[in-house]
């Protein structure tokens, strides 16, 4: 796993030492962070694989670098912090992290849900096909009224524009423009998206779809009371 680089980042250096010293150990390359501002630069300069974020960091914290992350990308994120309540938990989950362990934490710990998290990126980036494969020869298109879907090239178009979409963001769009009016289950959406490995709370389904509607303002997703979410289509906007 030498290929990988990974970005600690916390204001403790005794704790972002230790982490790097058992990530170097199992081949990683690393980097310290003490500030979510350094991250945010790292980001857009050099991004990880990666991401070990503190909550507790000064000024911009992790929940927040967090949120900026996922917006962007679907690389990997686990949050580790001292806040060991239920609430802390989900709202790292919600924005969009892959996993959250408690402080103290066993580094051993650590470095395995590292390898599984980099495993599950690997697994869908390998799935995910290669940009411009068919489009230009076989189109396939998913299409409900304004909402154009081309799987093969991972790209989406709402009202002839296009909205940039992470991994997950397109994933879930597609789901339901394969199926347009049925209502899925939360449960059914993270086996969908998500894998049915992950372990995080439904919520993640939530979040990602709040994500959506802010890309694709007018996009017809609905709540379905007591049951989940649905993408509405009139018969003739079909195709």
């Amino acid at each position: 796993m030498d290929d990988y680089f990974i970005a600690v980042v916390d204001d403790d250096q005794h704790i972002r030492n230790l982490v790097e010293a058992y990530l170097i150990k199992e081949s990683f390359r690393t980097i310290g962070l003490s500030s979510a501002e350094e991250a945010w630069e790292l980001w857009r300069t050099d991004p990880p694989h990666l991401w070990v974020l503190d909550i507790m960091l000064p000024e911009m914290d992790g929940y927040e670098l967090c949120r900026r992350i996922r917006e962007q990308a679907d690389v990997p994120i686990i949050i580790i912090s001292a806040k060991d309540r239920e609430v802390d938990k989900i709202m790292g989950l919600e924005l969009g992290s892959d996993d959250y362990l408690v402080k103290p934490f066993s580094p051993r710990e650590l470095v395995a849900r590292v390898k599984r998290q980099l495993q599950r990126s690997y697994k869908q980036r390998q799935a995910e096909p290669a940009s411009g494969s068919h489009l230009a020869s076989s189109p396939v298109i998913l299409q409900i009224g304004p909402l154009q879907l081309f799987p093969e090239e991972r790209r989406a178009f709402w009202d002839k524009k296009e909205a940039d979409l992470t991994l997950k963001e397109f994933a879930l769009l597609q789901v339901f423009a394969q199926h347009p009016n049925r209502a899925f289950t939360r449960e059914e959406l993270l086996v969908l998206v998500w894998g049915d490995d992950y372990f995080g709370s439904d919520r993640a389904v939530d979040h990602l779809i709040k994500r959506l509607r802010k890309k694709i303002e007018h996009l017809p997703i609905e709540a379905v009371w007591g049951h989940g979410y649905r993408l509405r289509a009139e018969e003739g906007d079909k195709r």
